[in-house]
């Protein structure tokens, strides 16, 4: 794996752990009771867009460490979920 690959994986772990923890303990403003005029009741009353930035940076290099030691290791191959044969033999050549 590059330079580029590694941080397209970690690019691709981090928007969708972002994503996963975006709505945890969110509190709206419907639930608050503090509706601003022209917003949503849906629309969350204090995002800490930060901390949670924090959080999601944190276990997303935890993931990229896993995930890039097992392609390193070479544990599992792209040939390994090559489940229907389309990259044939490794012995064969072009």
């Amino acid at each position: 794996m590059g330079i580029t690959s590694a941080l397209v994986l970690f690019a691709v772990i981090w928007f969708m752990t972002f994503l996963i923890v975006l709505p945890l303990r969110l509190q709206t403003q419907g639930d608050v009771g503090e509706v601003v005029h022209g917003t949503h009741s849906s629309a969350p009353a204090n995002p800490q867009i930060g901390k949670r930035a924090k959080i999601t940076t944190i276990v997303s290099i935890v993931l990229w460490v896993i995930i890039a030691g097992i392609i390193f290791s070479g544990t599992i191959t792209v040939r390994d979920i090559d489940w229907f044969d389309t990259m044939g033999d490794e012995t064969e050549t072009g």
